[in-house]
């Protein structure tokens, strides 16, 4: 899960794709002119930042220049924060334009849906973007063709891809090379957000018609084994129902299991689509109201609001035989399927921390 934001004004930082943008300009100008003129790089950003960029790499090689930027995510917790982003860059065959290597650390496509063709190395888009037209604009400054192989590499980058989702896309060998605007807003989940929307157009492209979303390991582990789902139909959906349900509705399939906790799922009842709990809170009373709804007497109800946590409500709630649980799953189906406006059939499943299943709806 995420981790918990700190207070205060948090520091920005900057995407492997601003970074190996930055060397690719750094490395490209070492290239025409056989030297590095500085120890620092400045590139301007899609949205008109000009950031500079200290080199901790520079080389010149045979048929080639190399330089080495350590990735500054600021106050994010991103797990490339220090890394070492490398680029190399070779002359390519003339009128080939910008072409694009994975180096070691940076990963490869295999699996169809995403927006890379397989065998590709996973450059996303706009880093690719961004580093054409740094390119083209150095070669238009210079008369040079334009006409380069660009090598991203990031040292170790194989072993941080198992923190990340990239296996279950189909990226295999290492990161990917991510930024959308070059700018990391600390906090902003945007990498894991479109991690999850990936995993949707990876799923697609395999045929799957059945996802399984989860708000955690243990409710994706339980709901795994009661349909034995393969990796590509797991969505780590995290606390992000809001981003992963409104994608959905753009690309539906026809089934959807969301499993999540207890209070997770009672928040979803409750309308909330980011379940962070700095972000939203559980409503004990409005649990209380749902529990007078299948019987409770006004004790029972009191004790329910009046729990220190939604498992505590729960487990009173069960002590009564109450089916809060299912009561909770149907609450969240009907949320889910009001931000999917049809189109998908839903069920909803309500695990305990131990995996045990204490509700149910849909299917």
């Amino acid at each position: 899960m995420t981790s918990r934001k700190p207070d205060g004004e948090l520091k920005r930082g900057w995407t492997t794709g601003a970074c190996a943008t930055a060397a690719t300009v750094a490395a490209y100008r070492a290239l025409l002119t056989g030297a590095f003129a500085k120890n620092s790089v400045t590139i301007t950003l899609p949205r008109g930042q000009e950031p500079t960029f200290e080199l901790v790499r520079r080389d010149l090689i045979n048929g080639g220049a190399v330089a080495g930027i350590i990735k500054d995510a600021g106050d994010d917790p991103d797990v490339t924060h220090g890394a070492e982003v490398i680029v190399t860059v070779r002359r390519g065959p003339p009128g080939s334009g910008v072409t694009f290597k994975a180096g070691q650390g940076v990963g490869t496509v295999t699996l169809p849906g995403l927006p890379l063709d397989v065998g590709e190395p996973a450059i996303n888009p706009a880093p690719r973007a961004m580093i054409r037209s740094a390119v083209e604009a150095i070669a238009a400054e210079t008369g040079d063709a334009g006409d380069i192989e660009v090598t991203v590499a990031i040292p170790g980058g194989e072993a941080l891809a198992v923190k990340t989702m990239n296996g279950r896309l189909g990226i295999i060998g290492g990161l990917s090379v991510l930024g959308t605007t070059g700018v990391v807003i600390p906090y902003s989940c945007a990498s894991w957000i479109n991690s999850i929307h990936r995993g949707v157009d990876v799923a697609r492209g395999q045929g799957i018609d059945h996802l399984i979303a989860a708000t955690g390991s243990t409710s994706e582990a339980a709901a795994r084994d009661r349909y034995a789902a393969t990796e590509q139909a797991l969505i780590d959906m995290g606390d992000f129902a809001g981003g992963f349900l409104k994608y959905l509705r753009t690309k539906p399939v026809a089934r959807l299991t969301l499993a999540g906790g207890f209070a997770k799922l009672a928040k979803l009842g409750q309308g909330h689509l980011d379940l962070h709990s700095s972000r939203s809170s559980l409503d004990m009373a409005r649990l209380g109201e749902l529990a007078k709804t299948l019987g409770a007497g006004a004790e029972d109800v009191r004790a329910i609001t009046d729990a220190n946590t939604g498992m505590g409500a729960l487990e009173h709630a069960r002590s009564r035989d109450l089916a809060l649980g299912d009561a909770v799953a149907r609450t969240a189906r009907e949320t889910v399927l009001a931000t999917l406006s049809g189109g998908t059939e839903v069920e909803v499943l309500v695990y305990d921390r131990k995996g045990r299943e204490v509700g149910h709806a849909g299917f």
